[in-house]
């Protein structure tokens, strides 16, 4: 049921538009007047191009256009009057003309909005690089880990054939999801002792930090924020065994395990990074109680290939 619910808000806006599709088709066989019929294929198209873009709009009116055009075939006499034929074909040409073109204007019109939005994502992501670059050149100790959780997270959510937007998330994620360190003192970053009971509750809500610091940059990562605010919870602490269902968000599931096997495989002021394969050992027996299960399945498929190779 869960997988049934992710799958219809991932693809809401195709649903919709194929279920005003077939409505409209019903109404072509059961209303008699053609010109509210005609005209409500206008909807479906109109949604399809503001919602997914000028190819799918397109293809939506072409598709609407065949569909009419199958119906004069069955039902000529509903469309076409016999003593105004021509003027018949006439109106059913400008309609679809028309048609055509409201969805090519609309799926461009869509298209702009959103190679703007994506510049502006660029340019802001691009700002936090540099705030993370920032936060890596204070602490030697993690440098370089940002990027490469990041690029292990990508990794797996490519395994797991997750989306191409999700993935992206999921890489943006990565890259600043330690984004609220910048808020904590160099002296705790790289102190060499064990942490303090109020220095690691500190160091704790560097998770809450980084969503306030890019909260601040508006909605365009608005996506990201949940992911990095809980990318330390434990999958355990949060499932809900009555509906089978867990409140982490995906991506923060997949950014745990990334984040914990490079931690654990980097030099840290207070401790030794261990070999890649003890790591990826440790992650697995915590699987289930810290990290996803189908994130970890993933991630053995990402790692066993890099292990191999060397």
């Amino acid at each position: 049921m869960e997988r049934f619910k992710q799958f219809v808000l991932r693809h809401f806006e195709q649903i919709l538009v194929a279920v005003i599709l077939i409505v409209a088709l019903i109404g072509t066989y059961v209303i008699q007047e053609k010109f509210i019929i005609l005209n409500f294929y206008y909807l479906p198209v109109l949604m399809a191009g503001y919602f997914l873009g000028r190819r799918t709009g397109v293809l939506a009116a072409v598709f609407s256009i065949l569909a009419v055009l199958i119906c004069i075939l069955v039902f000529p006499t509903r469309f076409l009057d016999g003593n105004e034929i021509l003027t018949g074909l006439l109106q059913l040409s400008s309609w679809g003309g028309f048609l055509i073109l409201v969805s090519f204007a609309v799926g461009t019109l869509y298209e702009k909005k959103e190679q703007r939005v994506k510049e502006l994502k660029n340019a802001y992501i691009g700002v936090l690089e540099i705030l993370s670059k920032y936060l890596e050149s204070t602490d030697r100790y993690t440098k370089g880990h940002s990027v490469r959780v990041s690029e292990l997270a990508m990794e797996i959510a490519i395994a797991m054939e997750l989306p191409r937007s999700e993935v992206e998330n999921i890489r943006v994620s990565g890259l600043l999801h330690d984004i609220g360190k910048i808020e904590i003192s160099s002296e705790i970053l790289s102190k060499a002792a064990d942490l303090s009971t109020e220095e690691k509750e500190l160091m704790d809500l560097h998770t809450v930090k980084g969503a306030y610091i890019l909260t601040a940059v508006g909605s365009v990562l608005k996506e990201v924020v949940p992911i990095v605010v809980a990318h330390h919870q434990y999958f355990a602490d949060t499932f809900e065994n009555n509906v089978g269902t867990n409140k982490i968000p995906l991506g923060a599931r997949v950014i745990a395990v990334a984040d914990a096997y490079d931690a654990m495989t980097t030099d840290r002021p207070y401790r030794k990074g261990i070999p890649p394969w003890e790591a990826f050992q440790e992650i697995l027996a915590k699987t289930s109680k810290q990290f996803d299960p189908r994130v970890v399945d993933a991630f053995k498929r990402v790692v066993s290939e890099k292990l191999e190779r060397g």
